[in-house]
């Protein structure tokens, strides 16, 4: 619990009475490599909090090819938003890459926090106002930057992610093939 205190605690400071209350209502809980947190058509019922481990957000075309929207690691919070939020089927799947530890706050309990804790929805829009701007800016480079310069990119915003996600789920995140990343990659090793 000490890994989600501390991380909030860098946006909000919290009363030790405000803290007893955050922690009663978060649940700790372990995923093996493979497990779903959500799955498309479910309604997503907790907000994640990864403590250790690694996630990735995707979906099903109706080709069933998987486009992966984005990776979870420590410290990053993963779900279907749109779903949480309204409370509806879930659009995306969130899978866990490795054994993944995590902590989760259940749509209610989050709202009851709120109520009970007014920082803590000033601490959420925060996170969310922060994934918002980062999701329009790869819209815009997704536009605007070849598959090399979104590559080179990734590389560099992401080096620890580089590290621990296959190669195949890298390009279907760039949204390219598995085949034009080689070939980027080679490219870039003979430079």
């Amino acid at each position: 619990m000490n890994d989600i205190l501390q991380y909030i605690n860098r946006h909000i400071n919290l009363t030790n009475d405000e803290v007893s209350v955050l922690k009663s209502k978060l649940k700790h809980r372990n995923y093996l490599k493979g497990q779903y947190i959500v799955q498309s058509g479910d309604v997503c019922r907790y907000h994640t909090y990864i403590v250790s481990g690694k996630v990735r957000t995707f979906y099903l075309d109706d080709n069933g090819n998987e486009h992966i929207i984005t990776f979870g690691i420590e410290a990053w919070w993963v779900g279907d938003l749109g779903s949480l939020i309204t409370q509806t089927p879930a659009d995306f799947n969130v899978q866990c890459l490795e054994n993944s530890e995590v902590i989760q706050i259940s749509y209610t309990d989050l709202e009851a926090l709120y109520e009970a804790i007014p920082k803590l929805e000033r601490f959420f829009r925060l996170i969310i106002q922060k994934a918002y701007v980062h999701t329009q800016k790869r819209i815009v480079r997704n536009y605007s930057l070849s598959a090399r310069e979104r590559y080179l990119l990734f590389l560099d915003e992401y080096p620890e992610i580089v590290q621990r996600v296959p190669q195949y789920m890298i390009a279907s995140y760039l949204g390219i093939t598995k085949e034009f990343l080689s070939t980027i990659r080679n490219q870039i090793a003979k430079e």
